[in-house]
Parts: structure tokens; sequence; C-alpha cells
């Protein structure tokens, strides 16, 4: 079965935008890990307006990519503790 890249291009597009509105820093305000996480989080963020600007220049292939990366940094920063994220559900792969 052939996946389909608009489809899943808007899917990987929520997936990131919903588990931005999940995500909330972990360590405490003014430490290294709070910067850190700071820095991981605003990563995010950009890469899933970049997605929105390819998605509406009709360039899905580069819009999957930003929304892919951008999921990436804040998946990478719950398993490291820079978030605190739901264990339960589809937004990210921490048990």
């Amino acid at each position: 079965m052939v996946a389909d890249l608009e489809e899943k291009t808007d899917r990987y597009g929520e997936l990131l935008a919903d588990a931005l509105e999940e995500a909330t820093v972990a360590p405490p305000d003014g430490t290294p890990m709070a910067a850190a996480a700071a820095d991981c989080y605003e990563m995010a963020s950009s890469y899933l307006e970049d997605g929105r600007h390819f998605r509406e220049s009709d360039d899905p292939v580069n819009a999957l990519a930003a929304f892919s990366y951008g999921h990436a940094w804040l998946d990478a920063g719950a398993r490291v503790g820079l978030f605190d994220v739901p264990t339960e559900g589809h937004l990210f792969t921490v048990e």
C-alpha cells in the first residue's frame, strides 16, 4: 500500500501541533536544563511554522520533513527529561 503524501503531511502537521500543546518544560526555571528545553521547544515550534509555510506553498515533501524534524526535537527532549508529556496516546514515544 502506497502512503498518501497529502494525508501523511497533514497528519504529521497535526501531530506536531498537538505535541507542542501537550509538552511542558520539566526542569526548574533558571536552570541550564530549562534553557535547553526552551531551545528544543523553539526549534519544534519553528519547524511547525516552516512546515505550514511549505504546505501553503504546495511543497508537501518539505512540509513533511519539517513536521518530522520538529516532532523529533520534542520527542528527544521528552526522552531525556526536558519535557513533561503524556505517556499514553500517540504523541510521544516515552512510556
